[in-house]
C-alpha cells in the first residue's frame, strides 16, 4: 500500500496469516499549519512467498521547506521505494536491494535539481529527508538519512535508531546536513536491529518529535494501542497542539507474528510432496520419461529423461533414500533449483521451466552433454597453459554472474563443473550456494555448515567463518593449480588445519620449475590466488584472470629475487645445514680442535 496524506486505507488492522509475518500499522499525516503538505508516507505487505522473500516495506519522507519542489521529491522518494523495491532480485539482501534503489532514487533527484531553476542553490531543488524500514524475518532493516526520526518503543520511553543529520550554526538555527537529492553520492545510514513479537516501532517527521515529549508519543500510543490509526492521530493533535507549524506525520508498526525460520516456499513444498517411485529406464514421472542413470551418491540420484512436452533432453533429480528424513538436506536439495530459476548465464546450469504441477519431490535441470572437469583432468593431465586459462576464465565469468547476484558457491570443485563437446564449461551444482537473502530468513538453508569438499575448500570455513567471494576465489585458485601441476597447494593440510595456529603453519608448495612449461612468475599469481588468510587474496576475480595472463611486475620481481627474500625460512635452514657441514668437516679434518 502506497499512502499519502488523506488518501483511504488499503488494508486495515493486522495483515498475514498464521505462520507468516503479521504486523499492524497506524498512520497519520497533516499539513498542520502549513499551506501545503510536503511529507509523503506509506507501506507495502505482500502475501504468501514474497512476503517470506522480500517482506514488508514502510516509508516517510519529508520535503523540505525551502524548495517548492520538495512534495515531489518526498512522493517520488516513497514511491520508488515501496515500489522498486520488490523489483530487486529475491537473492539480494535487504540491505544491497534498498541501497540500490535509494540510490537510483537519489541520482534521479540531483540530477533534476541540476538541471532546473534552482541548480545553483540545491536547497531549492528536488530534496527531501528519508526514513525507511524493511521488516523480514526477525529483523528491522532501517535506511535513513535527513531529520526524521524512527524509534523503538519501550514502556515509557523511546528508543532512538536512528540520527538527524543536521548542521547547527547556533542554539536555535540549523540546517540538513544530508538529505535524499542533495549530493550526487549518497550517504545513507543502514542498521540492523533485532525485533520480537510485540515490538513496536515508530517513524515521524521533525514536526512531531520536535514537539511532544517521548514520555507522551509512549502513553499515546499504549492508551490506544487497539487502535494505531486513533494513535497516530492523537500524536499528531498533541504536536499541533504543542505549537507545531510544520508538516506532521508519524507511522506506528508493531510485530504481531514472527514467521517460522526458513525458506517458507521451500519448506513448505518439501513439507507437502511426497517422495517419487524407484526410477529406471522407461518409468514415466508427470512429464518426463526417464531414458537412464546418470548418476548416484548418497545426496541425490540424476537421471536422463524427456520432457515428453517438447521432446528435450532433460536431466531428473531426486532425494536420495537415505536424506529423505533429513528436512536440511531437502529443503537445499529444493533451493538448488530456486536459485538455478534467478540465474541467467552461459557458464551456470539452467533449471528447466516448469511444465506443469509437480506430483512428487524432484527438481529438473538442462541436459549437457560432456564431461566433468574432474574426468577431464584424468584425461589430460598435462593440458596446455592457454587451455588452462580458457577454462578458468569460463568457471570465473559462472562465479561472477553468482556474486552479483549475492550468492556465495562454497563447493566450487572439478566435480561441479562441466565441460561440454565444444569446450563450453558451466558450474553444475547449486546445493551448498549461500544466498543473502535467504540466508536473512534464517534456517538450514542458510546455514554455516561446512558443505563444501575438504580439498578445496577456503580455510576460514574450518574456522567457522562465512564465506565471501573470495572464498570461491580459493577453490578456483586450487583448481587451477591442480590444473597445472597435478596436486594441491597445501596438500591435504587446509583440511586439517582448523585453529588459526595450525593455518599459519601451513606452507604453500611453489609450482616446480622443470615440472611444467609455466612461467615463474604465473606461480606469485597463484600463490596470491590460494593464501590462507582472505585478505591476502585478489580483491576480485578479474585481477586474478588479469594476472592469469599478463605477468604481474611484482610477481616477475619476486621470481628473480634473491632465495633470502623469496623463501628467508628455507634461506636460513639451508644456512644452517651449511654452517654444520662444515664445523663437521672440521672437526673430521682436525680431530685435536
Amino acid at each position: 500500500m502506497i499512502q499519502a496524506s488523506g488518501t483511504a486505507r488499503y488494508a486495515p488492522g493486522a495483515l498475514a496469516t498464521a505462520k507468516a509475518l503479521r504486523i499492524h500499522v497506524g498512520q497519520c499525516s497533516d499539513k498542520g499549519a502549513k499551506r501545503v503538505n510536503q511529507d509523503f508516507h506509506g507501506y507495502v505487505h505482500p502475501h504468501g512467498a514474497l512476503l517470506a522473500r522480500k517482506g514488508v516495506v514502510i516509508a516517510l519522507a519529508d520535503g523540505i521547506s525551502s524548495s517548492e519542489f520538495g512534495q515531489v521529491a518526498a512522493e517520488t522518494a516513497v514511491k520508488s521505494f515501496l515500489e522498486d523495491y520488490y523489483a530487486t532480485s529475491e537473492a539480494w539482501s535487504v540491505k544491497t536491494a534498498a541501497q540500490r534503489v535509494l540510490a537510483a532514487t537519489n541520482s534521479w533527484l540531483h540530477a533534476q535539481s541540476r538541471h532546473g531553476p534552482h541548480r545553483f542553490d540545491l536547497n531549492r531543488g528536488y530534496v527531501c529527508t528519508f526514513s525507511g524500514l524493511v521488516l523480514k524475518a526477525n529483523s528491522a532493516h532501517l535506511f535513513h538519512i535527513g531529520d526524521a526520526r524512527i524509534v523503538h518503543l519501550s514502556a515509557e520511553r523511546l528508543e532512538p535508531l536512528t540520527e538527524e543529520h543536521r548542521l547547527w550554526v547556533s542554539d536555535d538555527k540549523h540546517y540538513l546536513s544530508r538529505a535524499l537529492g542533495m549530493r550526487e553520492r549518497l550517504e545513507l545510514d543502514y542498521r540492523r536491529y533485532s525485533v520480537e513479537e510485540g515490538t513496536t516501532l515508530v517513524l515521524m517527521t521533525d514536526g512531531v518529535h520536535e514537539h511532544v515529549n517521548d514520555g507522551d508519543i509512549a502513553r499515546l500510543i499504549r492508551d490506544n494501542g487497539d487502535d494505531l490509526d486513533l494513535a497516530a492521530r492523537r500524536v499528531v493533535d498533541r504536536a499541533r497542539d504543542n505549537g507545531s507549524e510544520d508538516n506532521l506525520t508519524i507511522q506506528i508498526v508493531r510485530v504481531d507474528q514472527l514467521p517460522a525460520p526458513g525458506l517458507e516456499s521451500v519448506g513448505e513444498q518439501a513439507a507437502m510432496l511426497p517422495f517419487p517411485p524407484e526410477l529406471r529406464a522407461h518409468s514415466v514421472l508427470d512429464d518426463y520419461r526417464v531414458l537412464r542413470n546418470l548418476h548416484s551418491s548418497a545426496r541425490s540420484h540424476v537421471y536422463l529423461a524427456d520432457d515428453r512436452s517438447n521432446g528435450r533432453a532433460v536431466v531428473v533429480k531426486v532425494p536420495a533414500v537415505d536424506q529423505r528424513a533429513n528436512p536440511d538436506y531437502l529443503e537445499r536439495f529444493l533451493a538448488e533449483e530456486w536459485i538455478a530459476r534467478r540465474l541467467d548465464n552461459p557458464h551456470l546450469l539452467k533449471a528447466e521451466a516448469e511444465s506443469g504441477r509437480r506430483s512428487a519431490l524432484y527438481t529438473v535441470f538442462e541436459y549437457l552433454e560432456g564431461q566433468t572437469l574432474e574426468q577431464w583432468m584424468l584425461d589430460n593431465p598435462q593440458p596446455a597453459l592457454e587451455t588452462v586459462r580458457a577454462i578458468v576464465e569460463q568457471i570465473a565469468r559462472g562465479l561472477r554472474a553468482l556474486h552479483r547476484q549475492e550468492m556465495i558457491h562454497q563447493d566450487l570443485r572439478p566435480a561441479n563443473v562441466m565441460i561440454d563437446r565444444h569446450g563450453g564449461v558451466k558450474i553444475i551444482d547449486f546445493g551448498s550456494v549461500r544466498v543473502a537473502g535467504i540466508a536473512e530468513l534464517g534456517g538450514s538453508v542458510s546455514g554455516r555448515q561446512l558443505l563444501g569438499t575438504a580439498q578445496y575448500t577456503a580455510p576460514e570455513y574450518f574456522l567457522g567463518e562465512p564465506g565471501t567471494p573470495r572464498s570461491d576465489l580459493f577453490s578456483l585458485g586450487v583448481i587451477t593449480y591442480q590444473m597445472l601441476t597435478g596436486r594441491l597447494p597445501y596438500g591435504a593440510g587446509v583440511a586439517r588445519a582448523t585453529s588459526r595456529a595450525a593455518q599459519r603453519k601451513l606452507r604453500y608448495r611453489p609450482i616446480p620449475e622443470r615440472a611444467r612449461a609455466v612461467p615463474g612468475w604465473l606461480d606469485g599469481c597463484l600463490k596470491k590466488a590460494v593464501q590462507i588468510n582472505p585478505a591476502r587474496r585478489y580483491d576480485s576475480l578479474s585481477e586474478f584472470l588479469h594476472d592469469l595472463r599478463q605477468p604481474n611486475p611484482a610477481f616477475v620481481a619476486a621470481r628473480g629475487a634473491p632465495l633470502i627474500e623469496r623463501h628467508p625460512l628455507l634461506f636460513w635452514k639451508l644456512l644452517s645445514l651449511s654452517l654444520f657441514l662444515l664445523v663437521l668437516a672440521l672437526l673430521l679434518t682436525y680431530p685435536g680442535l
